[in-house]
């Protein structure tokens, strides 16, 4: 899901996402945690670091999970990296149909209304969530009905979740949990496997079992045996 910035007035972005997705808002309960990209278009803001704090406080109200964000100038993007997020794909995905319905566009209310209209009627598949930069100990990335590309090193203590594949083209070292919805056909790619948890459908191995030596830090991939008995396997991938 992405906000995209439209606006210069970061405090009438915030006065809209309250008024409507707020705990005193029209639709209080209408996100559910969900994990959100922040697309400011390039625009040049004059923002300070209290003003980006009120916008993800903001959207955490409004039970939403800024992780990333996109599009933004040196000043902006250096205070939004200091908060934690992290920058992805300078242009935004974007649905192959007419009518994108995973971007809340930052423009006047009845903006807002028509998107929110269009998320109630109709829910295709997102576009791939890209992370590319590390994920550090103690930070969590989450694709919400989709895959997750991560593009650089999984450390260990961070977590690598998805409703879909997880694909790392960088070491895996930390935890990476694939079809956390029940996708049981989902697997988890990796360049150099060595994590310290993997997990798909619920179904989970720990470095209480290590690896087997052509697995452990080699290109490999994991994914359920459907044999009925739902064992995870590792199986190398021949790069």
């Amino acid at each position: 899901m992405t906000l995209v910035i439209k606006t210069l007035d970061l405090q009438s972005v915030m006065g809209e996402l309250d008024q409507n997705f707020g705990s005193q808002g029209e639709t209080p309960g209408f996100f559910d945690n969900d994990v959100v990209v922040i697309d400011f278009l390039n625009a040049e803001l004059e923002t300070s670091v209290s003003q980006l704090q009120a916008l993800l406080h903001t959207l955490q109200c409004c039970h939403l999970r800024p992780v990333a964000f996109r599009s933004a100038h040196t000043e902006v993007a250096k205070i939004m990296s200091g908060l934690g997020l992290l920058p992805t794909a300078a242009e935004p995905v974007r649905l192959k149909t007419s009518s994108s319905i995973n971007t809340i566009s930052a423009q006047p209310l009845e903006i807002i209304k028509e998107v929110v209209k269009e998320v109630i009627r109709e829910v295709p598949l997102p576009d791939a969530l890209v992370i590319n930069r590390p994920l550090r100990s103690g930070q969590k990335v989450y694709a919400r009905g989709t895959d997750l590309i991560v593009l650089s090193v999984v450390n260990s203590g961070a977590e690598a979740v998805a409703d879909g594949n997880i694909h790392v083209y960088a070491p895996l070292r930390g935890k990476a949990i694939a079809g956390a919805s029940g996708n049981t056909k989902s697997r988890i790619f990796s360049l150099s496997m060595d994590p310290e948890l993997v997990s798909i459908a619920g179904i989970y191995h720990t470095t209480d079992h290590p690896l087997k030596d052509d697995i452990k830090g080699k290109p490999a991939q994991v994914y359920l045996s459907h044999d009925g008995q739902d064992n995870l396997l590792f199986e190398a991938m021949n790069l």
